[in-house]
């Protein structure tokens, strides 16, 4: 018996320590948190919207642009990522009018798009609506006719032989060597011209990765000491968002969105990428989700090309199951076309079928904090069903999502869920049978379930 009682009391024990050692930890999380130099606050809750402007309307201007601000801030939008506005080199030029990419000066708009004035008038047209605008970067090459070829040619990475390099297999660049300490101060002191002199808000950075993480923290230092700025690196690197970023790319859980549309893998397939991202990634910092985007658009497919019927609920994840969430050029319109890269290529807008439908979530996104970005919202919680491996549901906050993720007719019930505690904000193919306490789902079907 005394054995028994001294084995209750290391039970006891060990039970209080590891009860402590969790509450400290939780803790200690909730303290890096609440220390870390969290986003600019008005990105806490915001939707971006990439913007290709040359194939934005027939004029491809700044100017005619600039008239659609009041019809994107009503869909929900936040922050406007312009894709590059910089004038485009000639040299080595891919097509007739070449790749945004290949930008010939860093401090000047591309003549196509309008003039400086035409885009601090813009910049000053967004703020007036409450809106923010980013520039993409290309930080890590510039076009073989950028002024710095020639003046500078010590700014640029050469071969063994001392020829200038195109990075992978971009012949209409040429690669730059942060080696050089005189170009890094150029390329930051063009960075904080758009921001000081221009008003600008931050930056979406090109292949981020290539280039130096000490380059961006260094220049992110310099560039909130003129006002706090947004910066999302093109990558998927967790070190990039210790000091120099706010938000990366979603590319591997894109990636699985587009085999979850083919059949090729489960629902259950996300859990581990999303564990990772919470292992691996500092608190403070957000994911970019997306079921498009300039690259995918124009080189992989168009959104129902690679997602077919699955496109609507797996947008609907983008939207709330954490982080911010990215709307391209003429998704709002079922963009349905790949747009070229290198010629003009306007979209076609017809009239706007999926408006109503991006909306919806982004005002939810905007009004229900737990779906909030990063350490401004809540952590989903995965809801187990009785058929997992086809249907993602999950709740943050007073919000559940409901998906079914397969191309076949699911029933299932959701475990210690009560779905009459709810009210139905936005659904497509959700069926509950109220006698037996089972969903009945459609193939790709989705709810969004508010609580009562």
């Amino acid at each position: 018996m005394k054995n028994v009682l001294i084995l209750i009391g290391l039970v006891a024990i060990v039970i209080v320590f590891y009860a402590c050692g969790n509450q400290a930890s939780n803790k200690k999380s909730q303290e890096s948190v609440a220390e870390a130099k969290l986003p600019v606050d008005w990105s806490k809750n915001a939707v971006i919207y990439e913007v290709n402007l040359r194939q934005y309307t027939e004029e491809g201007t700044i100017k005619a642009f600039e008239a659609q601000l009041p019809r994107l801030k009503e869909l929900g939008v936040d922050i406007l990522w312009m894709m590059p506005v910089h004038p485009i080199g000639l040299e080595n030029r891919k097509g007739s009018l070449g790749s945004y990419y290949a930008v010939q000066d860093y401090t000047k708009v591309n003549p196509e798009f309008g003039t400086l004035e035409d885009m601090k008038a813009f910049i000053e047209k967004a703020h007036a609506l409450g809106m923010y605008v980013i520039f993409d970067w290309v930080a890590n090459h510039s076009a073989w006719d950028h002024p710095w070829v020639k003046e500078h040619p010590e700014y640029y990475e050469k071969d063994s032989t001392g020829k200038m390099i195109s990075p992978f297999d971009w012949s209409d660049v040429v690669s730059f060597d942060y080696k050089n300490e005189e170009m890094r101060t150029a390329m930051k002191n063009d960075m904080l011209f758009w921001v000081r002199d221009m008003d600008l808000d931050g930056y979406r950075c090109d292949v981020a990765s290539e280039v130096p993480i000490d380059f961006w923290e260094d220049v992110r230092v310099e560039l909130d000491k003129v006002k706090p700025v947004f910066m999302l690196a093109e990558a998927e690197k967790s070190e990039l968002l210790n000091k120099a970023f706010d938000m990366d790319y979603g590319w591997h859980q894109h990636h699985l969105m587009n085999e979850i549309a083919k059949g090729k893998i489960d629902a259950n397939e996300m859990n581990a990428y999303f564990d990772q991202k919470d292992k691996e990634y500092p608190a403070r910092a957000y994911k970019m989700y997306f079921i498009t985007n300039h690259d995918e658009n124009s080189w992989n497919g168009t959104i129902a090309e690679r997602l077919g019927d699955a496109a609507d609920a797996l947008a609907v994840l983008t939207f709330t199951v954490g982080d911010m969430p990215l709307i391209y050029s003429g998704q709002e319109a079922g963009l349905n076309k790949r747009l070229l890269f290198f010629e003009k290529d306007p979209i076609v807008w017809g009239d706007y079928p999926k408006t109503a439908f991006y909306t919806s979530l982004a005002a939810l996104k905007h009004q229900e904090e737990a779906l909030w970005n990063g350490a401004y919202g809540q952590r989903f919680v995965r809801l187990t069903t009785s058929a997992d491996e086809q249907v993602f549901a999950y709740t943050r906050g007073n919000v559940s999502v409901v998906l079914n993720l397969s191309d076949k007719e699911v029933n299932c019930s959701i475990e210690n869920f009560d779905l009459e505690s709810y009210t139905m904000y936005m659904q497509e193919g959700f069926s509950f049978d109220s006698d037996n306490k089972e969903l009945m789902l459609n193939p790709w079907s989705y709810a969004i379930l508010v609580k009562k």
